[in-house]
């Protein structure tokens, strides 16, 4: 039987269909930067994908997720007929579940090794020695930061660090620098996207507070990437006592 047609308009859902249902990519987004190499027909951005060119190639599934893909956009994709598949994820369990479910859909023949591997290692984290606060700057100009309800924040809680806006009642809220700072946190967790905070950009904005540079792939893909984010999360996190 042929493997099912799948376009992909979340780059961490792209790294797990291409790895776990072989030669069923038919398109996916301009920042699905994984696997590397990958060649399929690029549409677009999360933000604004190209529906024609989805609907053109006549995929029999389109994965998305609530909060990376517009509705409008998957409305106009419903309206010519696709099958979309729209995930919601904004903890680590249900990031699990999600996987499955995806993965069943785009025709894996079975369960990966990967995902396996990934429960194995969140099952028991590198322990913290304390718990530390932190705010956890997602975009700047403005100022935006990690709120209620998010993947991001579930995986910093489950490695030690509670983030300060974690009961705010927006998901990703604007804060303006100068109360960031007033906020008095332990660190300050600076992931490499959607905002390529670097050692250049970011940790200048807050004087006299440790400073963590991640991986943003690890802090906030749900795919192969979970089975090393601990230990790579964990890492980057020590290092910012220093």
């Amino acid at each position: 039987m042929s493997p099912l047609r799948i376009v992909s308009l979340v780059p961490s859902l792209t790294e797990a269909v291409a790895l776990s249902a072989p030669g069923s990519l038919a398109g996916a987004t301009d920042w699905c930067t994984h696997p590397a190499g990958l060649d399929v027909v690029r549409v677009g951005g999360t933000k604004n994908p190209e529906v024609d060119r989805i609907v053109a190639l006549a995929p029999d599934l389109v994965i998305a997720n609530e909060e990376e893909n517009r509705e409008p956009d998957l409305a106009a994709l419903r309206t010519a007929g696709l099958d979309v598949l729209v995930t919601e994820v904004r903890t680590l369990p249900a990031a699990f579940r999600e996987l499955d479910r995806v993965l069943t859909a785009c025709g894996a023949r079975s369960r990966p090794r990967w995902l396996d591997e990934a429960e194995e290692s969140w099952a028991a984290p590198p322990a913290p020695p304390e718990r530390r606060t932190a705010v956890v700057p997602v975009w700047r100009r403005p100022w935006m930061v990690l709120g209620r309800d998010t993947f991001a924040g579930d995986l910093l809680s489950r490695l030690g660090v509670d983030h300060l806006y974690a009961a705010h009642p927006e998901r990703y809220p604007r804060v303006p620098l100068d109360d960031l700072r007033a906020a008095a946190p332990d660190l300050v967790v600076l992931p490499d996207e959607p905002y390529r905070f670097t050692a250049d950009d970011g940790p200048e904005a807050f004087p006299g507070l440790p400073c963590a540079l991640v991986d943003g792939r690890h802090l906030t893909w749900y795919g192969p990437s979970l089975a090393g984010a601990p230990a790579v999360l964990g890492r980057a996190l020590r290092a910012a006592r220093r």
